[in-house]
């Protein structure tokens, strides 16, 4: 068989046209140094702060030191495999995780990965981890409540869509108790919850997941775990990545709620690369951005103005003193960057006075702008009468005679502290904690025991559900103490009070 000339041109000529260049250009650098999460890489000039890097073994990095002829990175993933001379490739994206609705009933770790043995997460969206805070026109200021179910906070500190209420205290006080009764009150709500776990023992944070799960909450709920036992580069960006995840439901105009538990092991974590990186330390070894850190962090929760879909993000983030010293560091860094804190007190928790709310410390700068019109008509008097009672009592010790004013002080503000007791994961609808308060701030406890408190409210609280619930509709419907349904209220509340000093 001859072959022609003219099919071996043809043939050569298709191949020509058919082929295609497939050069693969990437900027690559090499490891100089690697330990402790922290690797050294040279020959990536066009790097960028904040971008990710493939290393081998399938570990990420992602930069934070850009130097004269290197690169620091932290890695995140089995950071012990990386070894000086490794190759290491730009990605030209800053680091990003997945986010979306697909998110909501799962524990995830630091990157976005399911660690919950349920397989991977269905969602098609990302987001970036470190964005820009929402400017000051595309916010609105703090004017929806945001209920705890917890009457020593929404009647006296109240929390606002939007606001950033800061929960400091010693150890074992009940800070993360406060934050999880949030998270159970929103059941049945519109709200989101992230519960960002820092430095935690895997045990208490799988705790935490059983409480939630019992309670129904994690149908609404997101758990991020960044453990004690992972690297301190997965620590430090696990907060910035649940704030990530809070970000796309703002965006989208619904309500999230997030919980960083605890920004104190951030801190410490952040300190511990800024030493590996060789940046100059400050006061207690922390770097000088340490500000920085949970600044643009907690300036990302915010309530969007309408033009922007009126969505909003809150943030509780929680921080742990040293013997209740307010005026270190880091707390007093948080407190100045949140909208108020909530403090608990040692003294409080173990004389039974739970959840340990300090009234004097504790403040929202907020205020009433916080609260339903019910709870701020009848709440007004009551963080006063308690300070006054507070003063009052430590006077009182010195066991001089008393004048009669400062007696019945002393019994009412003891009967308000009764009122304001409360079991952990029993959250409080705010229409029934309007009627006990109001029971308290009239004066209808003031003749009884302290032991019988507990016992009042319990059975006050079955006789509005079982007998009076359209009052009850009312008030929650409406938000409101009108004069007509005061009216109403106040004559179940003396018909009762009788009924009960009678038995």
């Amino acid at each position: 068989m001859k072959i022609q000339a003219t099919e071996i041109s043809e043939i050569i000529k298709q191949k020509i046209s058919d082929y295609e260049s497939a050069i693969d250009i990437a900027e690559v650098g090499t490891v100089i140094q690697a330990s402790d999460g922290i690797a050294r890489v040279y020959g990536l000039e066009k790097a960028m702060a904040g971008e990710l890097l493939d290393f081998p073994h399938g570990v990420q990095g992602m930069i934070l030191n850009l130097e004269e002829d290197n690169v620091g990175v932290v890695l995140f993933g089995e950071y012990e495999k990386i070894a000086e001379g490794d190759t290491v490739k730009r990605t030209n994206r800053i680091a990003s995780v997945p986010v979306g609705d697909g998110m909501i009933g799962r524990v995830v770790n630091s990157l976005g990965e399911a660690i919950d043995g349920r397989g991977a997460i269905a969602t098609t969206e990302t987001s970036q981890v470190e964005r820009i805070a929402p400017g000051i026109i595309d916010r609105q200021p703090v004017c929806e409540p945001l209920q705890t179910g917890i009457k020593a906070i929404d009647a006296m500190t109240p929390i606002g869509r939007g606001q950033r209420e800061l929960i400091i205290g010693d150890r074992q006080t009940g800070k993360t108790a406060i934050a999880l009764d949030t998270i159970i009150n929103q059941k049945g709500g519109d709200v989101t919850c992230i519960y960002v776990a820092i430095g935690q023992k895997r045990s208490t944070v799988a705790r935490v997941v059983d409480e939630l799960k019992d309670s129904g909450a994690m149908e609404y709920t997101i758990v991020l775990s960044a453990s004690a036992s992972e690297s301190a580069p997965m620590q430090y960006i696990a907060p910035y990545v649940g704030c990530a995840f809070g970000e796309y439901f703002r965006d989208n105009g619904r309500h999230a709620l997030i919980v960083f538990d605890d920004l104190s092991k951030h801190a410490v974590a952040y300190r511990q690369l800024s030493l590996l990186l060789r940046r100059p330390p400050g006061r207690e070894a922390y770097p000088g951005d340490v500000f920085f850190l949970h600044s643009r962090l907690l300036e990302r929760a915010a309530k969007m103005s309408d033009a922007r879909g009126g969505g909003s993000l809150t943030a509780l983030p929680i921080i742990e003193t040293q013997a209740g010293d307010i005026s270190a560091y880091i707390p007093t860094n948080v407190i100045s960057i949140t909208d108020g804190q909530i403090f608990l007190e040692n003294d409080l928790f173990n004389s039974g006075v739970r959840p340990a709310v300090n009234v004097g410390t504790s403040v929202s700068r907020v205020g009433g702008a916080a609260q339903i019109t019910a709870m701020k008509k009848i709440a007004g008097s009551l963080r006063l009468e308690l300070a006054q009672f507070r003063e009052l009592e430590a006077f009182s010790q010195f066991g001089s005679d008393l004048d009669k004013a400062t007696q019945f002080q002393l019994k009412r503000g003891r009967r308000l502290v009764e009122i304001l007791k409360q079991d952990q994961f029993q959250p409080l609808p705010v229409e029934y904690q309007v009627l006990i308060v109001h029971a308290a701030t009239t004066g209808r406890l003031d003749d009884m025991p302290s032991a019988s408190v507990e016992s009042y409210e319990r059975q006050l609280h079955t006789l509005f559900e079982t007998e009076h619930r359209d009052l009850m509709a009312e008030l929650r419907d409406t938000g409101k103490l009108s004069d007509e349904l005061k009216e109403k209220i106040d004559a179940v509340l003396d018909a009762f009070g009788e009924s009960f000093n009678a038995v």
